[in-house]
């Protein structure tokens, strides 16, 4: 139990290492540190783009004439701002079941 208590109390951060790897952050010692603040700041800031991407790549899909560059763009966009938005989504909802 102590082991699964252990996993839940590292923040997923919105960032990975140079090697591909996921970081954490233990959530009881990085509470309200340095860290911790540039991660919420970070997920903000993605998911803020993900809005923006969604109404351009909502623009680009509307029109019919759009060329099949700019739907391959958004289609990218979207992949990438879905992609942060998931590993935001985990990394909340570990730290909801901290609790637990």
């Amino acid at each position: 139990m102590d082991s699964l208590r252990s996993f839940r109390s590292l923040r997923l951060l919105p960032w990975s290492s140079p090697e591909g790897k996921p970081c954490f952050l233990d959530a009881e010692e990085g509470a309200g540190g340095y860290v911790s603040r540039l991660a919420d700041d970070t997920e903000a800031t993605q998911l803020a783009e993900g809005l923006d991407v969604l109404g351009e790549a909502r623009r680009v899909l509307e029109d019919p004439a759009s060329p099949n560059v700019a739907v391959r763009y958004a289609a990218v966009r979207l992949a990438e701002c879905l992609a942060d938005a998931l590993r935001v989504a985990e990394s909340r909802g570990r730290r909801l079941s901290v609790g637990d």
